[in-house]
C-alpha cells in the first residue's frame, strides 16, 4: 500500500462510472499572454485587438489549448488526481474563449480498465452553458498497490 497517495487523488481501485470533477476559472488577458509566451504562439488572433476585430472571431481570443489545459488541470488534481499518466487526448473546438469568460471545465468517467489501471474520460468545457470544447481522454490512474 503506498500510504502517502496525495489528498485528492482517486485511485483505479476508487473509480467508479459516472464520476464527474470539474474546475471553474476567469481566462484573463494575462493566462493569454503568459500561454504565448510558454507556447511561443503569438498569433495576433491572441494578442492584437485591432487585428482580432477584423477576424471571423470579431475580437480576441483565447488559445484552444489553454482551454484544453483546464481539462489537463481536472485530471491532474481531481480526477484521477496527481500521478495520473496522460495515454491520449482527443478534442474538437466548437466555439471561441474571450478574455473574461468563465470557462467550466468537467471530465466524466466513461470507461474503466482495472486490470490496466486505464480509465477513459468524457471532456468538455463549457462558457455560459454553451459547450466550446468536447473531447475524450484516456489515463492510466494510480493505484494502492505497487506495479
Amino acid at each position: 500500500m503506498l500510504d502517502n497517495m496525495p489528498r485528492g487523488t482517486i485511485c483505479i481501485e476508487d473509480i467508479e462510472m459516472g464520476m464527474t470533477r470539474h474546475l471553474r476559472k476567469v481566462v484573463t488577458d494575462r493566462d493569454i499572454e503568459m500561454f504565448a509566451e510558454v507556447s511561443t504562439d503569438r498569433n495576433p488572433v491572441h494578442l492584437d485587438d485591432d487585428y482580432a476585430r477584423d477576424t471571423i472571431f470579431e475580437g480576441r481570443i483565447a488559445h484552444g489549448m489553454l482551454t484544453a489545459g483546464l481539462i489537463s488541470a481536472v485530471i491532474g488534481e481531481q480526477l484521477p488526481g496527481h500521478g495520473t499518466v496522460y495515454m491520449g487526448q482527443s478534442l474538437k473546438f466548437l466555439g471561441p474563449v474571450r478574455p473574461g469568460d468563465m470557462v467550466h471545465a468537467e471530465v466524466e468517467v466513461i470507461g474503466i480498465d482495472n486490470a490496466k489501471r486505464r480509465v477513459q474520460l468524457d471532456c468538455r468545457c463549457l462558457v455560459n452553458g454553451k459547450k466550446v470544447l468536447i473531447g475524450e481522454a484516456t489515463v492510466l490512474a494510480p493505484s494502492r498497490k505497487f506495479d
